[in-house]
């Protein structure tokens, strides 16, 4: 299934707020791993790509960053901009990044590239200057994740949107991205655990920070908002523990990597 890129407002935007305020603050310890191990300090000039609502543009500001992002969904990119008002984020195509060659010391992308997206790579290694590093995140092995549980209502979609997302998380198998980095032409490739866990007050508020994102809407287009919000809360029911928050542990995967030097040309 091929997607125009312009049409993911439709699954990601429609809640911008919901997903920016619900949903992305669970990704924290994603951001904040990444970027400790990429690195990123005062003076770097950094892009993530398919930014979302901002927040891991946020987070490496705070880290000495000087930040751009793009994402397809308009309706995001204005949280972004609202939380990071020095930032350069644009709304557009991650397969057409609309920044020079070399512009930048240090990519992202969260969850935002995929097996079904394989050129994006290809553009941030056009974008960063030689030497620069670029960490990318996947979803794991999910299914032997504790917290799989969270993601099960998604399977509400039908068929060939279920096909699409396994597609698109094929670059969480061993190899898978290591070879794709490869063909793009990044080096010191570094394949890593990444902390992920969502948390959630009940399963009224799990069911509606779920509702935010992209695949819910798939699921919501097939059996309807309401089916799918309580197939939500019933798979977090059984859950619940006394005085404490439902919890999801889910793998997620890690890529680091570089762009190569330029060899020098031998001495005459």
């Amino acid at each position: 299934m091929t997607i125009d890129w312009q049409v993911v407002d439709e699954g990601w935007g429609r809640r911008a707020v919901d997903f920016a305020t619900l949903s992305e603050p669970g990704n924290s310890r994603e951001y904040v791993a990444v970027h400790h191990r990429l690195g990123v300090s005062e003076g770097d000039r950094l892009i993530d790509v398919a930014c979302g609502a901002g927040l891991a543009v946020e987070l490496a500001g705070v880290r000495g960053a000087e930040c751009s992002g793009i994402d397809a969904s308009h309706r995001l990119v204005a949280v972004a901009r609202d939380r990071n008002p020095d930032a350069d984020i644009r709304v557009g195509d991650m397969h057409a990044l609309p920044w020079d060659d070399a512009s930048f010391d240090v990519a992202t992308s969260f969850r935002g590239i995929w097996g079904t997206t394989p050129a994006a790579l290809g553009e941030i290694h056009r974008v960063l200057v030689p030497g620069g590093r670029v960490g990318l995140t996947v979803w794991g092995h999910i299914k032997k994740s504790p917290g799989a549980w969270a993601l099960a209502p998604f399977k509400l979609a039908d068929s060939a949107r279920l096909e699409n997302q396994a597609a698109m998380v094929s670059l969480g198998r061993p190899g898978v991205g290591e070879d794709l980095l490869t063909q793009c032409g990044f080096v010191d490739i570094e394949r890593v655990d990444v902390p992920f866990v969502w948390e959630f007050a009940d399963p009224e508020a799990f069911a509606r920070a779920l509702a935010a994102t992209g695949p819910a809407y798939e699921a919501i287009q097939h059996v309807g908002e309401a089916a799918f919000v309580e197939t939500a809360i019933q798979q977090a029911r059984g859950l619940v523990r006394d005085g404490l928050p439902l919890r999801a542990p889910i793998a997620v995967v890690g890529y680091l990597a570089r762009k190569p030097q330029p060899r020098r040309k031998a001495s005459q």
